[in-house]
């Protein structure tokens, strides 16, 4: 029975996520959810998983758009893997609430740990750490599959209750205010004007202006431009200039932007 499984990344955890899904249910096909348009969202599989990282502690203003956009459909398996650096908190929650209202039902939702590249509150952290959260990530992405293909109904995960009353609060509290959250990124004297930040941004948040990056103020904080830049010359903040850049180790540039729509 055929899945599509719909991914939304920037920094391609997300996207190796949905690759390891695949393969391990055998006929499935990904797409990206960064090249969905606002019209309806027609799919002829009998079961679609949504991936996405988790943002301030929520869903993504993106990924809220493709299930608004979602046709209904009650007899379809609906399942998500919310990919998140230990603090899934009630995203999953908050899914399954959008989707009820719309009529469609999150059968089972899967928090998935991996390493962080919210790189404005620190780097990835030691490398051995990284691969031994990609490994166990590795091992649950077995048992979501599984569970995916038996169309299994789960409670969706979520995190402790003080995660879900104190992040959730936050994240309502920043939701509106992350669009213009990019008024903190800046470009240092390394910057060659190569564009790799237009390209590789999900959102089609950045311009060129003179060959320098512009961001236009409708920021999703996925940090894809900050974390591609080949010269590590885009900046958030003050601190950024100290810490690691991340992406997964499995992904290449040429591969996220063959999922990125040019805009």
């Amino acid at each position: 029975m055929k899945t599509d499984l719909f991914f939304y990344t920037g920094t391609g955890n997300s996207l190796w996520t949905a690759r390891m899904l695949a393969k391990e249910l055998g006929d499935a096909e990904i797409i990206p959810i960064s090249g969905t348009s606002g019209d309806p969202i027609v799919s002829g599989a009998e079961a679609i998983g949504i991936i996405f990282p988790v943002h301030m502690w929520g869903l993504p203003r993106r990924v809220i758009s493709f299930v608004d956009a979602l046709e209904k459909n009650g007899s379809r398996y609906h399942f998500a893997v919310a990919v998140n650096a230990g603090q899934v908190a009630a995203t999953l929650i908050q899914l399954k609430k959008r989707m009820q209202a719309r009529g469609l039902s999150l059968s089972s939702g899967f928090e998935l740990a991996m390493p962080t590249n919210y790189i404005p509150w620190g780097g990835p952290g030691p490398e051995e750490a990284q691969i031994r959260r990609i490994e166990a990530a590795r091992i649950k992405i077995g048992r979501i599959a599984a569970t995916a293909a038996a169309r299994e109904k789960r409670p969706v995960e979520k995190g402790p209750l003080w995660q879900n009353i104190i992040f959730t609060g936050l994240n309502r509290l920043a939701f509106s205010r992350i669009p213009t959250m990019d008024r903190s990124f800046w470009i240092d004297e390394k910057c060659d004007g190569c564009g790799i930040c237009r390209a590789v941004c999900p959102s089609g948040n950045i311009d060129l202006q003179g060959d320098r990056p512009a961001w236009r103020r409708h920021c999703e904080q996925c940090l894809a431009c900050i974390q591609w830049c080949p010269q590590e010359a885009i900046q958030f903040g003050k601190k950024t200039p100290r810490y690691k850049r991340y992406h997964h180790p499995e992904v290449t540039l040429k591969e996220m932007l063959a999922v990125t729509p040019m805009r």
